[in-house]
């Protein structure tokens, strides 16, 4: 398992900063950074509403960008930190690349891949989950709160 000296809670906090840009935009709160060597190579927020695009999930987005940061399609020696518990899609996205390690706060429990098990990700990508749980969560709750007033 790769482990970051500067620490799981720390890039966990940075994608939290990118799902409340997500939720200054009114899209879904979830927040992505990709961390390589200790350093994040990529940042993104959901743009589902804004590019009018059904797969501009976070995950999608950051998957994206680290691999043009890169210059490679594999993120062989890379973690995705995401406040959500990826979608179906975007684990199968994160099987393709071969990323090394998925960290995630909030579960989904509707549309999770965890649902269907680990399959959807690559046999060498190691899962972490409930990392800053209450915060990930909380920043879902007050948005779809908010939505139903």
């Amino acid at each position: 398992m790769v482990l970051h000296s500067l620490g799981d809670e720390y890039f966990m906090k940075e994608a939290l900063k990118e799902a409340r840009k997500a939720f200054e935009k009114d899209e879904v709160p979830v927040g992505a950074v990709i961390v390589c060597n200790e350093t994040i190579i990529a940042r993104a927020h959901n743009l589902t509403e804004t590019l009018n695009d059904a797969t501009a999930h976070a995950e999608m987005q950051a998957l994206t960008a680290a691999s043009n940061y890169l210059g490679a399609k594999y993120l062989k020696d890379c973690t995705l930190y995401v406040t959500v518990e990826p979608c179906n899609m975007c684990a199968g996205a994160s099987y393709w690349t071969q990323i090394s390690r998925i960290v995630y706060g909030a579960r989904d429990e509707k549309r999770g891949f965890a649902k269907t098990g680990n399959s959807l990700l690559h046999p060498k990508t190691s899962v972490s989950k409930g990392f800053l749980e209450p915060e990930c969560s909380g920043l879902m709750e007050e948005f779809f709160r908010s939505k139903r007033k």
